[in-house]
C-alpha cells in the first residue's frame, strides 16, 4: 500500500507542478509611449512588477494584440536575463535603462526556445513586444519611452 501511495504521489507531482505554473496571476493595465524617429507609438501593457508577474510574464499566452505589450519593471538597475520557455508567441524585447532610453533590442525571440537573452547591460525594464513589431516602429537604441511605469513610480 505504501509502494502504491508513493508511485501515486510521483505520478501526480509533474501534473501538480504543470497546474501550479499556469495559475492565473494578474497585472496592472496601462499605457506607454514609445518615442522612435517614426513618430510616437501610444502602447496598452501590462505591468509585471512582483517577482512572481515577472516569472510569468506572457508564458502560456496564445496571441498577444498589436500595439499591446508587458512592461517588466526591475526596480534597480541591473543585467537581465529573458528567456522563452512555455512562451507560444514570438516577442521583441526592449531594454530599457533607468531613464527610459532603449538601451538594446532583441528581436524576433523564438517561442518556447530554452537560450538566455541577456540585456547586455544594466536596464531597468524590458518591454515585451509581439514579434516584429520593434522592426514595425522602427526602434532603435537610444530611442526613448514614457509613462506612469517609467522613471521609479
Amino acid at each position: 500500500m505504501l509502494r502504491f501511495l508513493a508511485v501515486s504521489l510521483i505520478a501526480f507531482l509533474p501534473f501538480w507542478a504543470v497546474a501550479s505554473a499556469q495559475e492565473p496571476v494578474s497585472f496592472k493595465q496601462s499605457t506607454l509611449v514609445l518615442h522612435t524617429a517614426s513618430g510616437d507609438h501610444d502602447l496598452k501593457i501590462e505591468v509585471a512588477r512582483t517577482a512572481k508577474q515577472r516569472e510569468r510574464g506572457l508564458m502560456y499566452r496564445d496571441t498577444l494584440d498589436a500595439d499591446y505589450g508587458m512592461l517588466f519593471v526591475f526596480g534597480d538597475t541591473q543585467l537581465v536575463s529573458m528567456w522563452m520557455a512555455n512562451t507560444r508567441i514570438p516577442l521583441d524585447m526592449l531594454f530599457i535603462d533607468k531613464d527610459g532610453a532603449v538601451a538594446s533590442i532583441y528581436a524576433g525571440a523564438e517561442p518556447y526556445s530554452e537560450r538566455i537573452i541577456s540585456s547586455g547591460g544594466p536596464v531597468a525594464y524590458v518591454l515585451e513586444l509581439p514579434g516584429g513589431d520593434a522592426h514595425a516602429y522602427g526602434v532603435a537604441a537610444g530611442d526613448t519611452v514614457s509613462g506612469p511605469d517609467i522613471g521609479g513610480k
